[in-house]
Parts: structure tokens; sequence; C-alpha cells
């Protein structure tokens, strides 16, 4: 690998491929080793971020990892860093939550179970996908077609995996206060399922950490607003590598908006 490209890991959330950070990994490969891993096959947070360390390996170059994550895909981040902090140069997560399951989450999310055990993905994909996605969005077929074929490109037993992994996270909320890199959190503004109330609290957790609110935009942030995530993780990036961002602890939290 080249020690003068950076490193990063592109993490998928729930019931997402590849396809979903298609926009981010083009536009970072002429300055970035991108990886992203797949987690259709495990049932563990915690596996999953052992996974995606084992994918990229070790490096002899010493270089550290950029660790993106969205939703589910933020969870894994927050478990990358807390199994090697010393292999991570930033942290960015976006749409995601650092708190444990709620009491009533496992029955919420079964009725979704139910829908793809009985009766297929197809149907799962349009009872689930709508409310992730800006209002403006659910009646477009453009736009709601690839995600679609998504969903439908997972089984039912991806989705059971998955979701026992999501029902039986760890809290990672004491975890933010350890970490000691540079942090930017990301949230679409009309983010139904993890709201931007969320990812203030995780802000102002992590010492320095900075938050950017991309308007007209839901969960699915990064196919919703790609040029806005785009130019986000690309200016992180070369910050990164230039050494003009600033370290965790150095700047305030903020609020910036797109």
């Amino acid at each position: 690998m080249d020690a003068t490209r950076a490193a990063v890991l592109l993490l998928p959330g729930l019931l997402c491929d590849h396809t979903i950070w298609q926009a981010q990994a083009d536009a970072l490969a002429d300055i970035a080793d991108v990886t992203i891993p797949d987690f259709s096959q495990l049932d563990d947070l915690t596996e999953m971020a052992r996974a995606a360390l084992a994918m990229v390996g070790p490096d002899a170059s010493g270089r550290r990892l950029d660790v993106v994550g969205h939703s589910m895909g933020g969870r894994v981040a927050f478990e990358v860093w807390r199994l090697a902090p010393e292999r991570v140069r930033s942290l960015v997560v976006l749409d995601t939550g650092a708190h444990p399951a709620g009491p009533n989450e496992a029955a919420s999310r079964q009725v979704l179970l139910d829908v793809s055990a009985q009766q297929g993905m197809e149907e799962l994909a349009e009872a689930w996908l709508p409310p992730m996605v800006h209002p403006d969005r659910r009646d477009d077929p453009e736009f709601m077609t690839p995600l679609t074929a998504m969903v439908m490109r997972a089984t039912p037993e991806v989705h059971t995996r998955q979701i026992r992994a999501l029902l039986g996270r760890p809290d990672a909320t004491p975890l933010l206060a350890t970490i000691t890199v540079p942090t930017l959190v990301i949230v679409g503004r009309q983010d139904e399922w993890s709201p931007v109330a969320q990812h203030e609290k995780i802000t102002a957790a992590v010492a320095g950490a900075r938050l950017e609110v991309v308007e007209h935009s839901g969960h699915m942030l990064t196919v919703e607003q790609p040029g806005a995530v785009t130019r986000l993780l690309r200016d992180w990036v070369v910050e990164l590598g230039s050494g003009n961002q600033a370290q965790t602890g150095d700047r305030p939290a903020g609020g910036d908006q797109l």
C-alpha cells in the first residue's frame, strides 16, 4: 500500500451493501485506498468490527484508518475504536446512534422481521424504506428503485442476522468520552429514524467533535445527498493528510449546516 494515500473504511448500514457508498468511494479513489466490508453473514457488531479490521490487515507503513460508518455501520465504527484505537486516525459517523436497544425496540423490529420472513424482501423494502428517506423522495421511482433493489439483494436470513446484531449491541455511550481522534458527526436534517438531537448528544460527548447537518435528507444520506457527503468526506481526508485537521479536544463542538 502507498503510505501517501489515506486508508478509508466505509461501513454500511442495515441491509445496505457497497452501493450505498458508491459515490463516496469513487470520489475518494484518487487519494485513498477504500475498503467496504460485507456484513451480511454476521450477527454481532463487535464481530463486524473485527471483520472490517481483518479486511484491511496490518499496514507495514503504519498508516491508521479513517473509519466511516453509516447507520449500523456507525455503531460498528465505535466498535472498531473499542477494539483497536491505535489503528484509527479519525472517525466519521452518519445517521447513527450510541445508545443500547430500548425496551420496545425488539417488538417493533419483529414486525419487520415477520414481513421479510413471511412476505419476502420486496415487501420489506416497501414497508421499511419510505420512512428512511426524505418525504419528497418516497414516491420517486427513479430514486427508490435502486434502494429497493439493494434491499432485495439481501435475504430474510441476512435481515435476521443484522437485527440480532442491533438488538444485542453494546452501549457505546460511555465509549464516546474515550475517543481521542478527530471525529465528524453527520446527519440528515429530516432523518426520522436517527434524528438530529441524537447526533447533538454524540457530538457533545466526544471532545472536539464536529457536527454537520445536511439539509433535505432523511436517513439514507449517502444517496440522498451524495454530493454533500462526498464533499465533507473528501475535505476531511485531505485536511487530515495535510496536517491541518485540528486534533480532538482542540475544536469546540459545532453545528455547521449544509
